[in-house]
C-alpha cells in the first residue's frame, strides 16, 4: 500500500483517540465524506449551471442546482453562489464585485476576534488593495457598538464586515445593519464560525439586517470544506446588479472550474443541517460551551464568553502557545490565541481558543466537558 494511505489511517485514529477542541474543526458523516470521494472529482464545470464552457454538465448542473436551492432555504436568501474554493476567496470576491482598488473598509481587529481577509493591514488582499480601517473590543472582549459608530461615522468605509473568527459573543445584526446604513455602506456578514448556529436557531440570523453573507460549509455547519456567498433582498434592493457582479467576480475574477464533489457534499451537508436532529445538536454545542465555560471559571481562569460555539481562555501574558503544547501532550486539541488587547501579541500569544462542535458530533454532553474542563484548568494552572 502507497505510504500515504498509512499516513491517512494514522491521521484517523490519532483525530479518533484526541479530544478535538479547535472550534474551526469538526466531524463530516460518512455521506458528506461518499460525496467528496465520489467521481465528481473527475469533471471540470467551468461556469456556472446551464452556461458552461465544457460540454457533458448535464448532470453536474443538477447538483450544482440542488445545492443552491437547497442553501437558499437553509439562510433564507434571494441567491447563492456556491463556489468560492474557502472563505478566504469568498471575501475576496464580495471585495472585488463590490469596490474600486483603494476603496475604504472596515473589519474588526485580528487581535479582537477578526478575521484577516476582513483588512487586515499590509498582510492581506483586503489590507493591501483597499484602504482599511479596523474597529475594536473592549475590555470585556465585546464589540463597542457606539466606538463603531463614531468610526464609521467618521471614516465613511464603502463596505463593513461584520463577523469574527474568535468573538464567543452574540453579534447585534440590527446595530451593525443601522450603523451601515447612515452611511449606504454594503454590509457584509462572515458567519463561518456560527453558520451551523444559526440555521439551528441557537444565534439570531443576519440576514434581514445585512446585503451580503459570507460562510465557510465546515466548521459548525459540519459540512466539507468549501464556502458560499448569499444575497440577501436588502443586497438585491440596494443593487440590482449585484448577483451578477458577485458571479463574476468568483468565476472567472478569482477562479477556474469549480469542485463538485465539493459542491455535492455541501447539498448532503444542507440537507443534514435542516432537520430537527440537527437544531438538537446546535443546542448542545451551546450547553456544552457554557458547561465548559462554568468549570473553567470556576477553578479561577478568565474567560472570554461564551454566549456561542467558543471561548478564549486567559493563560497568562505570553502563555498560550505553551499551554496549547501542553494540553496536545495530554491528549487535548486546541489553538494558541491572542486575548482582547493582548500584551504580548501574535507570535507569543496569552490565550488558548477553545470549542465544542467537534466533540459535540462525537456525543459529548456536559458532564463530558465539566471532565475535560477540569483537566484543562489543571493544566494551565500547573
Amino acid at each position: 500500500m502507497d505510504k500515504i494511505f498509512d499516513l491517512i489511517k494514522e491521521e484517523e485514529r490519532y483525530q479518533n483517540s484526541t479530544i478535538r477542541l479547535i472550534p474551526s474543526e469538526n466531524f463530516v458523516s460518512d455521506e458528506v465524506k461518499k460525496a467528496l470521494a465520489s467521481d465528481l472529482t473527475n469533471k471540470y464545470a467551468e461556469g456556472y449551471p446551464g452556461k458552461r464552457y465544457y460540454q457533458g454538465n448535464k448532470i453536474v448542473d443538477e447538483i450544482e442546482n440542488l445545492a443552491i436551492d437547497r442553501g437558499k432555504k437553509l439562510f433564507g436568501v434571494e441567491h447563492l453562489n456556491v463556489q468560492p474554493y474557502s472563505g478566504s476567496p469568498a471575501n475576496s470576491a464580495v471585495l472585488m464585485a463590490l469596490l474600486d482598488h483603494g476603496d475604504k473598509i472596515c473589519g474588526m481587529k485580528l487581535s479582537a476576534g477578526g478575521h484577516l481577509t476582513h483588512g487586515h493591514p499590509k498582510i492581506t488582499f483586503s489590507g493591501k488593495y483597499f484602504e482599511s480601517v479596523q474597529y475594536d473590543a473592549n475590555e470585556s472582549g465585546k464589540v463597542d457598538y457606539e466606538a463603531l459608530k463614531k468610526l464609521v461615522l467618521e471614516e465613511k468605509p464603502k463596505l463593513i464586515f461584520a463577523g469574527t473568527t474568535a468573538y464567543p459573543w452574540i453579534i447585534d445584526w440590527k446595530k451593525f445593519g443601522e450603523i451601515a446604513e447612515s452611511v449606504g455602506a454594503w454590509l457584509v456578514a462572515d458567519i463561518s464560525h456560527i453558520a451551523g448556529l444559526i440555521v439551528g436557531g441557537v444565534h439570531p440570523s443576519p440576514v434581514p439586517y445585512v446585503h451580503i453573507i459570507t460562510s465557510t460549509t465546515h466548521k459548525s455547519l459540519r459540512g466539507p470544506r468549501g464556502a458560499i456567498i448569499g444575497v440577501t433582498k436588502k443586497g438585491l434592493e440596494k443593487d440590482e446588479e449585484v448577483t451578477k457582479k458577485i458571479d463574476r467576480a468568483v468565476f472567472p475574477g478569482l477562479q477556474g472550474g469549480p469542485h463538485m464533489n465539493n459542491i455535492a457534499a455541501m447539498a448532503v451537508a444542507f440537507a443534514e443541517a435542516d432537520t430537527p436532529e440537527f437544531k438538537k445538536y446546535a443546542q448542545q454545542i451551546i450547553a456544552n460551551a457554557k458547561a465548559l465555560a462554568e468549570i473553567l471559571k470556576s477553578k479561577g481562569l478568565k474567560i472570554f464568553g461564551t454566549e456561542n460555539h467558543l471561548m478564549v481562555v486567559d493563560c497568562g501574558t505570553g502563555r498560550g502557545k505553551e499551554v496549547a503544547i501542553k494540553l496536545e501532550e495530554n491528549g487535548i486539541i486546541v489553538n494558541a490565541n491572542t486575548i482582547p488587547h493582548d500584551e504580548a501579541g501574535p507570535f507569543k500569544p496569552s490565550g488558548i481558543r477553545v470549542g465544542t462542535p467537534a466533540m459535540t458530533t462525537k456525543g459529548w454532553k456536559e458532564k463530558e466537558f465539566e471532565e475535560v474542563g477540569k483537566r484543562i484548568a489543571k493544566i494551565i494552572l500547573e
